[in-house]
């Protein structure tokens, strides 16, 4: 069933009812959802579908595509495709006999089919300009997890392709809203503070909520998913970074870099901390990670570009680094066990707030200032002696600045004397680091709120877990 996506699916319905041919490029995360939302949209619709193998020749890639012509279009005697001319030749073919009224053409993991002299570029060039750009009645969806492929090789191609691209769609992680309303289409009711348990690990990546279990809580699903011999994602980070780049030990040695510091590296800190040169190859691997979504690169709230970060942003990488790198077994009930650990609790109150960045448009929503103009950023302090940091800050046009708290917990957070005086702090030195004017408002966004006591009223936005699951 297909759950959310209403945007990407009125745009592709949008497409597909075009009075000229349109060339539509998805990508985004490995497992986020591609192919399934292209499927579920078209359904029997396709005119021809073909999907790219990982890292073979182009022989086998050549077999596999007259494979799919033999499977979608019987004919015994039609000569075999020998190059990606001949094939796209093919594809025109079918198509020119088609009676639908919008051919829909589907191509999946493109990138895979661009191997070592294949020719393959020049072939989809030839394919578009030539032939289905001339026509209205074509649809070609293109679709690839090789974020950085699919950007430089195809949306920004300076050849024949530039500007080729009718409509790019990036298509990104679920919300917890809608990771909400993927399980209760499979009948799982779970509340509020579970499901935000289970997106600290899995994130909004589909396919991985679409193995959880009915009749378990978060704390039961992440032991059988992760912490089993034969769960779905023990094996899972290896996968995924190899299934993207050809190179993956590179960015895996980022990525690793980036776990360290929650707050994120600057490049010069990335480089010396994985062992890679500071040139042209890492801005390229960085730019790669940023485009696939496992990473961002945020300005420091007072910063100019030169001062940026960069910061791990994808739950399940640092989940995995957390917890499951250079461990091979693990104890029965092993994640069951280690809520009570400190590193849960360091590993938490990073988790949750990333969970609460990636919601920030949900926040602004509690705050009252959707429609307003506003500016997001993070703050960390150059000048304080411990170091004080605001994970959210939101910059708003009306004079005032929201300085965000979050704070993961299992009941009411409780500021005590000693919290207030860290916040007192850290408000300080904000506003005379930053010398702003601006009129300073405390966030504090938790998962059961604030309990009321003689500190708790310094707060002016006291914020739960359940802003986060409103739809913005």
């Amino acid at each position: 069933m297909l759950v959310g996506r209403e945007e990407e699916i009125a745009i592709l319905k949008e497409k597909w009812g075009s009075e000229k041919s349109e060339f539509v490029a998805l990508y985004g995360r490995r497992r986020v959802g591609k192919t399934f939302l292209v499927r579920n949209v078209f359904d029997k619709k396709f005119t021809f579908r073909l999907t790219g193998m990982a890292q073979v020749s182009l022989k086998k890639q050549l077999v596999n595509f007259n494979d799919a012509i033999q499977e979608q279009y019987p004919q015994p005697h039609l000569r075999k495709a020998e190059s990606w001319k001949e094939a796209f030749a093919q594809i025109a073919q079918i198509a020119q006999k088609s009676k639908q009224k919008k051919k829909v053409i589907f191509i999946d993991e493109l990138p895979w089919f661009d191997t070592t002299h294949s020719d393959f570029i020049p072939a989809l060039e030839h394919f578009w300009n030539s032939w289905a750009s001339a026509r209205k009645d074509i649809l070609l969806i293109v679709c690839g997890s090789a974020a950085s492929w699919m950007i430089n090789k195809l949306i920004n191609n300076r050849g024949g392709l530039h500007n080729r691209v009718t409509q790019k769609m990036r298509i990104e992680p679920f919300s917890l809203r809608e990771c909400r309303d993927l399980l209760q289409s499979k009948k799982i009711n779970l509340d509020t503070y579970q499901l935000l348990q289970l997106y600290m690990v899995l994130g909004g990546i589909p396919f991985y909520w679409d193995s959880v279990t009915k009749g378990n809580s978060a704390s039961q699903n992440i032991d059988h998913l992760c912490f089993s011999n034969n769960g779905l994602l023990s094996g899972e980070f290896d996968n995924l970074f190899k299934s993207l780049f050809a190179k993956a030990e590179r960015h895996e040695a980022v990525v690793a870099a980036l776990a360290k510091k929650s707050k994120g590296l600057t490049r010069d800190e990335i480089s010396k901390d994985s062992k890679l040169a500071n040139g042209g190859g890492l801005t390229r691997l960085l730019n790669e990670l940023e485009e696939s979504g496992f990473i961002r690169r945020y300005t420091p709230f007072g910063k100019i570009a030169k001062n940026s970060l960069y910061q791990l942003i994808d739950f399940f990488s640092l989940f995995h680094i957390k917890w499951l790198e250079n461990q091979k077994t693990f104890g029965k009930n092993y994640w069951l066990k280690s809520i009570e650990s400190s590193k849960y609790r360091a590993w938490s109150g990073y988790a949750f707030e990333q969970v609460c960045l990636f919601h920030a448009e949900q926040i602004k929503k509690a705050l009252g200032i959707s429609g307003m103009g506003t500016e997001e950023s993070a703050w960390r302090s150059v000048k304080a002696e411990d170091g004080a940091q605001i994970d959210l800050v939101i910059d708003r046009k009306d004079g005032v600045i929201n300085l965000c708290e979050m704070k993961f917990s299992a009941e009411s957070f409780v500021i005590d004397k000693k919290y207030d005086a860290v916040l007192r702090n850290k408000i300080g030195a904000f506003r005379e680091e930053t010398r702003t004017k601006k009129t300073l408002f405390l966030c504090v966004v938790s998962t059961y709120g604030l309990k009321e006591n003689a500190y708790s009223g310094n707060v002016q936005n006291n914020l739960t877990m359940d802003v986060l699951f409103e739809k913005v």
